[in-house]
């Protein structure tokens, strides 16, 4: 046996160098990572060869699409935060590496377009410090584009085509999001070429205004792909095992920072590359908070634990909310309330398919309805204003790339292939308006749904949420080690 396992090591070594020669991992130098056939883990080149055709297709003629990387944040100084791709740039281009930008010019050959991308391309002095940089011809050939050109040339080249183009597509940089005066295309001008060039620019578009990208790019992403829909399996798959381990890991006198690292540990040691999001673990009164994420207090024996945490992994983010008890056994005022949380979850999540023709709001005024129903018959008299004061979130958002997807309506229906979130909470104050048992708790049950033609998928499957397997994912019975 460790002759085998020395000879698979030996001959992974072979395949695999390092350092690496690119700017991010590829099937030549990560093979563990990535299949032959694919550009970022999980997603095939033709993919984003796809998603690029479908927006150009959809873009009336004479149409330049203009889409920018993100750039690197610093705490302080020159100390840098772990780089996270810009969501729209890396879904149409799988480019990982940041001060990067592409133009993509419709035109009428087979492809539909010409791709030309900017990158800081090959620097030996700044690789010695930070590592490879993926090179011009490299970039060509990888990531099929027409031409790849230094950073410093963008300026000048968008400068120089973008007279022959009626209809251009910005992203707009996101402190100026929404606004849409003659100041802000300016000032949009200025960021993606410098202020020296600005007005030169402005004034080739002659009465052309430019549009903003994203709203078109989101519309794509709506829908998820096969591929895509097993990354976001997989993403909760990690994060689900994640909650129920934590849920063995927990013990009263912990602290709700523990558990959270606890959490953090599980979902990279499963190959995520970052939580998506703070999480938030709120032990007892602070289930009331809903974005509570300070962390920062111990848990007691009979308190309950809401627990809002996922992963991304591989691009894609997950978000389940689990409430569980900390010492493992529900008491019967958690237990009846937790149940009717959960009986209209299980209803809300039957209703995610195509086939019901419901939007958003039609999804929230229904998760109201059931959420009423159940507190009444829990013996919450229940006056006007009182359960928005008990349930004072909506009830669903698209998740994908971004964690909250942006770009939907809520008057929009639900349809196949849209990944979606649904989480009905009730938060209960101590407040004489409310039965006294029930003060202080909140639990909120939070899955994620592939929406289908006639049935939807959860997503978040292997999070326990049922009460026994709640109680027996707490107490070990599962079967689960809580590493």
């Amino acid at each position: 046996m460790f002759f085998l396992r020395n000879r698979i090591a030996t001959g992974f070594r072979s395949y695999a160098t390092k350092p690496s020669s690119y700017g991010q991992p590829l099937f030549k130098s990560h093979p563990h990572l990535i299949k032959s056939n694919e550009l970022t883990p999980g997603i095939p080149a033709e993919e984003y060869e796809d998603r690029r055709r479908r927006l150009m297709e959809k873009l009336p003629e004479n149409s330049l699409v203009v889409s920018l990387a993100g750039s690197i944040k610093y705490m302080s100084g020159l100390i840098f935060y772990n780089f996270r791709q810009a969501s729209d740039f890396w879904y149409l281009t799988g480019f990982e590496e940041p001060n990067s930008a592409v133009i993509l010019e419709k035109n009428h050959s087979s492809r539909g377009y010409r791709m030309t991308l900017f990158s800081l391309g090959s620097d030996s002095s700044k690789e010695q410090w930070d590592g490879a940089s993926t090179t011009f011809a490299d970039a060509r050939k990888l990531f099929r584009v027409d031409d790849a050109r230094h950073i410093d040339d963008f300026s000048s080249h968008l400068r120089s085509i973008v007279p022959q183009y009626s209809n251009i597509y910005l992203d707009l940089p996101p402190s100026r999001q929404g606004r849409t005066s003659k100041a802000t295309t300016k000032s949009l001008l200025k960021y993606l070429t410098g202020p020296s060039e600005a007005d030169l620019i402005l004034d080739s578009l002659g009465k052309s205004r430019p549009k903003p990208l994203a709203p078109e790019v989101r519309c794509l992403r709506a829908i998820k792909s096969d591929s895509e829909q097993k990354l976001m399996r997989a993403a909760a798959d990690i994060s689900g095992r994640a909650h129920a381990k934590t849920m063995r890991f927990t013990r009263p006198g912990l602290s709700e920072a523990a558990l959270a690292a606890h959490f953090n540990y599980l979902c990279s040691l499963s190959g995520a590359q970052r939580l998506a999001y703070v999480p938030v673990v709120a032990s007892g009164p602070n289930a009331l908070i809903i974005h509570y994420t300070h962390n920062n207090q111990l848990v007691s024996e009979d308190e309950l634990i809401l627990m809002d945490a996922g992963c991304e992994y591989n691009g894609y983010a997950s978000d389940i909310t689990r409430t569980y008890p900390a010492n493992g056994t529900f008491t019967a005022p958690q237990r009846d309330l937790y149940a009717a949380v959960l009986s209209a979850q299980k209803a809300l999540v039957a209703l995610c398919h195509e086939g019901s023709d419901l939007t958003f709001h039609d999804l929230h005024r229904k998760s109201c309805d059931l959420l009423r129903q159940e507190l009444i018959q829990l013996g919450f008299q229940l006056q006007s204003g009182d359960l928005e004061r008990l349930y004072p979130h909506f009830i669903s958002h698209p998740i994908g790339i971004d964690l909250h997807e942006d770009g939907y309506s809520r008057t929009g229906t639900l349809k196949e292939g849209m990944v979606v979130t649904v989480e009905p909470g009730i938060y209960v104050p101590p407040s004489p308006a409310f039965p006294k048992h029930y003060h202080n708790l909140g639990i909120r049950i939070e899955d994620e749904v592939l929406v289908g033609k006639e049935h939807p998928v959860v997503l978040s499957v292997n999070a326990p949420k049922e009460i026994a397997d709640v109680e027996g994912a707490c107490q070990g019975v599962l079967g689960l080690e809580p590493f």
